[in-house]
């Protein structure tokens, strides 16, 4: 499902808009952005967590030279699903 569905069907099923369908899922983006940046996990009771992760600096190598290269550390965006939303799909 890509955002355009998604928009679809959040406006069928709460009976709104389009535009406000898209208004709220932009929303809801960019305060899981806002919160995740800040440090903060944002979480969905029955749906799952969004939190962010350290990932230490490490070694890689160049696929085309095979050349040993630095990669930096950085922080990245993670999910872990709640209960609800495994037993949903299972």
């Amino acid at each position: 499902m890509n955002k355009a569905e998604m928009i679809d069907e959040i406006a069928q099923a709460a009976e709104i808009s389009k535009s406000a369908a898209e208004r709220a899922i932009d929303a809801l983006v960019g305060a899981v952005k806002t919160s995740l940046k800040k440090g903060d996990d944002v979480t969905l009771v029955g749906f799952g967590t969004f939190y962010a992760s350290e990932r230490a600096a490490r070694t890689g190598r160049n696929p085309r030279t095979g050349e040993a290269l630095q990669i930096a550390a950085s922080r990245v965006p993670k999910f872990r699903a709640g209960k609800a939303l495994k037993d949903a799909i299972n």
